[in-house]
């Protein structure tokens, strides 16, 4: 089976030389930095094939580090890169956008101070035609505003759109799936996928994390096998990368044989066109 996880970040140390966005350096997952081959060796250990690197917005909205680790090992890691909403020139970087090598599409963060506004400013109007036209997947955070999400999937049906987080507020714990059956709903569309990356950060009980698992049952049966993306945003869970694995492949029962290949990395990377 090849695992392929569907979030983690990587990032450099902040410098004179690479400054990060004034007052983000207490938003790190991390006091230090996490390098390709800081990830390279967990994803060995783990017995993890891949990763789809999501830059975090903490260093702002630069993509270098990511696409440098995926043009050094292109089959081991690919970008979902961050595109600046408020910069001017950002409407014509969008056709050419796939053409950077490692580059499989935009990820967007919704979900804080820092960006929240742009989904109610006139920031974003332009962005989902472009997208859906340009034919450039999206992942996107935005827990707080599902019912806007589901108005843009409807909008734009070309457009396929991957909710993080299982679209929960994950510093909710266990109240934030008060909201999944928000989330579920989503499913109805067909250009919608949903990332269940994260979820040991939610659980009140230690490893197998026996709490979650209705919830995951309840988000897989919604989405669907090839719709549901098993991942870890590994730098922020407080269990290790095997036991986020394990999770999935030894305590749910219910999920074996082909539809457990789907969500542990065949749907993700059918998704995003990154063919195994």
């Amino acid at each position: 089976m090849n695992i392929v996880d569907s979030q983690v970040h990587m990032w450099q140390a902040e410098s004179a030389d690479r400054p990060w966005p004034a007052g983000r350096a207490q938003d790190a997952q991390k006091p230090y930095p996490i390098s390709k081959e800081t990830m390279l060796f967990q994803m060995d250990l783990a017995g993890v094939r891949r990763a789809v690197i999501v830059p975090p917005s903490w260093e702002g909205d630069r993509n270098d580090v990511a696409l440098e680790a995926a043009q050094s090992y292109p089959d081991r890691f690919a970008v979902m890169g961050r595109l600046d909403l408020k910069d001017p020139a950002s409407p014509g970087k969008v056709a050419g956008w796939k053409e950077q090598p490692g580059m499989l599409g935009m990820r967007f963060t919704f979900h804080n101070e820092h960006y929240r506004h742009l989904l109610t400013d006139g920031s974003t109007d332009w962005l989902w035609p472009a997208l859906e036209q340009a034919g450039i997947p999206i992942m996107i955070i935005m827990p707080d505003a599902l019912d806007h999400l589901d108005r843009v999937a409807a909008a734009h049906p070309g457009l396929k759109v991957v909710i993080d987080h299982v679209g929960l507020d994950t510093s909710k714990g266990l109240q934030a799936f008060d909201n999944l059956p928000q989330v579920c709903r989503l499913a109805r569309h067909p250009n919608v996928a949903v990332k269940a990356s994260g979820m040991p950060s939610l659980s009140a009980e230690p490893y197998p994390f026996r709490d979650l698992h209705p919830h995951i049952r309840t988000l897989i049966d919604a989405f669907g096998p090839q719709r549901a993306f098993w991942g870890t945003d590994l730098t922020r869970m407080p269990c290790t990368y095997y036991e986020c694995i394990t999770l999935f492949t030894e305590h749910l029962p219910w999920l074996q044989g082909e539809d457990l290949e789907w969500v542990m990395g065949r749907a993700i990377c059918e998704w995003l066109d990154w063919p195994l």
